[in-house]
């Protein structure tokens, strides 16, 4: 997280990923092996003393099955960022079937890329560019789309976010369908 980090910012974010860890029963060390980060990252990041990334975010957010905006507290503005691509919470509604749908606002550097983990079954992401170009989807089917075009895809499986050139500003939206 860049722009609106803060002190308490990151003690809440860290206290949500370490309730969520201690609520499913899982030790630091396994959580941290599953997330594919150091265990003296994770014992930072709950204690506020470190600030995530959003590679870092998302890789937490596998193994603890909650989408992104649970780990960051579902407060519209705010936002989780590396070096190539920053997302800001817009909104998110929880749907009487437990179904969750989050949208944010998303900026893609120029010549940044990024891989993100799969996310549960059935979740779905759809991309409408704003401004520039962005090359995203499935692995090895993502697809280019400029400004006021569009692409949807499944994403349980590792997918893309790239940007040549001037970089990409996109509104995204992700769609995780009810539990079971």
């Amino acid at each position: 997280m860049t722009t609106r980090s803060t002190p308490n910012r990151l003690t809440a974010v860290g206290r949500t990923i370490r309730t969520l860890r201690s609520e499913q029963g899982i030790s630091l060390t396994g959580l941290a092996a599953q997330a594919g980060i150091g265990k003296g990252t994770l014992s930072e990041l709950e204690t506020g003393q470190r600030n995530p990334t959003l590679e870092t975010l998302y890789a937490l957010a596998a193994p603890l099955h909650v989408p992104l905006a649970v780990l960051l507290g579902e407060e519209p503005g705010a936002e989780a960022s590396d070096d190539a691509v920053s997302a800001r919470l817009m909104g998110i509604r929880h749907h009487d079937d437990g179904g969750i749908t989050e949208v944010y606002w998303l900026t893609i550097a120029p010549d940044g890329s990024r891989v993100s983990p799969p996310h549960g079954p059935g979740v779905i992401e759809h991309l409408l560019v704003v401004r520039g170009s962005a090359r995203v989807g499935r692995a090895a089917e993502e697809l280019t789309v400029t400004a006021g075009e569009s692409h949807a895809w499944r994403s349980d499986d590792h997918h893309s976010y790239a940007a040549a050139g001037e970089g990409a500003v996109a509104v995204l939206t992700i769609s995780s369908p009810p539990p079971g």
